[in-house]
């Protein structure tokens, strides 16, 4: 059997593709390896969302090519940078031997046969779905965490956005396929579900008429059997009370949101696109802290979007200051060929755009602390996740996305299994992470 290695770079979106190419790839009877090695041909599966992406995305191309002097006689390239470069990165990537787009995962196998030559009597596949997947959840680093990608594209139109020209259009998963998936995943070893699109919270406008993302959650928390289910980006403008309801009333979900807000002032927001105001988004913020008591909420902030002054700036700083968020991640507006705001005028320079993430960074690090403050002296349930070499563990409470937020650092009498959901005292809190003890 031909030996292929595949590495997803990007969003947890790209490791759902990439999940189900390597399903796809074994169901056709070919090896998947962890080395690149040992591989034969080497698929990366690529982000392009912003410049930085892109660049990390050609490094590890150029940095694998290396390996077609050796065992390699193949190499390909899929994902988002394929799709939105598809013409221009031929040229610059002669070693690769294809390029693949967002829509054509299904024809992985055909194309790696074409290449190398298929495995003796392969029944290739004719199309890539979510149950190929399962063929590449024995060998996952996490197994018992699951993303479930319940959409693919976006209807937004954000100004500084590629995704809409990347994935097209926003296309919601039907509801039975989804659960269908979900309780595999769980039947196959995984705890814990994240549902993730581009838009949760949009789910099943397009092909319902109504957002549906309430009945999904309850759904899956009720039938698929995992013990955590939680919820990655879900724009505030789509949240529903509804939505607020079924966080707060199901034990199974996630006191966690993921909300990307990217700025607080009207001006900014408009132009970039977005339809919420401020008022609305300090609003929300309230209500979800009054309807679901201990939620953890984590945003995500642009800085240096053009025309942004430092007045919209300061602004910024006051409220967050004022929403304490649980959780934040920030980064520099991206000039994104191909985007409206790319054209906009008052672009801002990459010096000040790096000083206002800094400032921004320095007080919402003061706010994290002080919050995980607050959890010492406290028992919280705690997700275990791998085990250190000194024989302590590594986990996650409610308030922590997988390689998101941050870890718990358990310290236990007793042998802990990867994915088991066990009581831990907090002791201490270092910064963005925790120290517990089994309870």
């Amino acid at each position: 059997m031909p030996d292929v290695y595949l590495v997803s770079l990007g969003c947890d979106k790209n490791r759902v593709d990439g999940e189900v190419m390597v399903g796809t790839l074994r169901g056709a009877g070919f090896s998947v390896v962890n080395n690149p090695e040992e591989a034969e041909a080497i698929i990366v599966n690529t982000c392009g969302f912003i410049s930085d992406a892109v660049a990390e995305s050609l490094d590890t191309v150029f940095e694998l090519a290396e390996y077609k002097q050796d065992k390699c006689r193949a190499l390909i390239v899929v994902g988002c940078m394929a799709e939105r470069y598809k013409d221009e990165i031929k040229a610059q990537i002669p070693e690769a031997d294809a390029f693949v787009g967002v829509g054509e995962y299904e024809k992985i196998a055909e194309i790696l046969a074409g290449l190398i030559g298929a495995p003796a009597g392969a029944m290739l596949p004719t199309t890539a779905d979510w149950r190929l997947r399962l063929g590449a959840r024995s060998d996952s680093e996490i197994p018992h965490v699951a993303y479930v990608k319940i959409a693919e594209g976006c209807d937004n139109s954000c100004s500084y956005c590629t995704i809409p020209k990347i994935r097209g259009k926003y296309k919601s998963r039907p509801e039975e396929e989804i659960l269908e998936e979900c309780c595999a995943l769980v039947n196959a070893g995984a705890v814990e579900l994240v549902l993730v699109a581009q838009d949760t919270a949009s789910y099943g406008t397009d092909i319902y008429g109504a957002k549906k993302l309430p009945e999904l959650l309850r759904e899956i928390a009720q039938k698929s059997g995992a013990k955590w289910v939680r919820l990655m980006y879900a724009y505030p403008e789509q949240i529903t009370a509804a939505l607020i309801d079924v966080i707060s009333e199901t034990p199974e979900i996630c006191k966690y949101i993921d909300m990307p807000i990217q700025h607080s002032e009207d001006a900014v927001l408009t132009g970039m696109g977005r339809r919420g105001t401020k008022y609305e988004l300090e609003r929300l913020i309230c209500v979800l802290r009054d309807r679901v008591p201990g939620i953890a909420i984590r945003t995500t902030l642009m800085v240096g979007f053009p025309g942004e002054t430092e007045e919209n700036f300061n602004a910024m700083l006051d409220f967050v200051e004022e929403m304490r968020f649980d959780r934040m991640g920030a980064f520099p507006y991206s000039r994104e060929e191909g985007t409206s705001a790319a054209d906009f005028p008052e672009q801002i320079s990459d010096e000040i755009k790096s000083e206002r993430h800094s400032r921004l960074m320095e007080i919402q690090q003061e706010i994290h602390f002080a919050r995980q403050e607050k959890f010492v002296g406290r028992t919280l349930d705690v997700i275990v996740d791998s085990q250190n070499d000194d024989g302590t563990f590594i986990g996650r409470t409610q308030h922590d996305a997988y390689e998101v937020d941050g870890v718990v650092y358990i310290t236990s009498s007793q042998k802990l299994a990867r994915g088991q959901i066990v009581p831990v005292k907090i002791i201490a809190a270092d910064g963005y992470d925790l120290t517990g003890e089994t309870a």
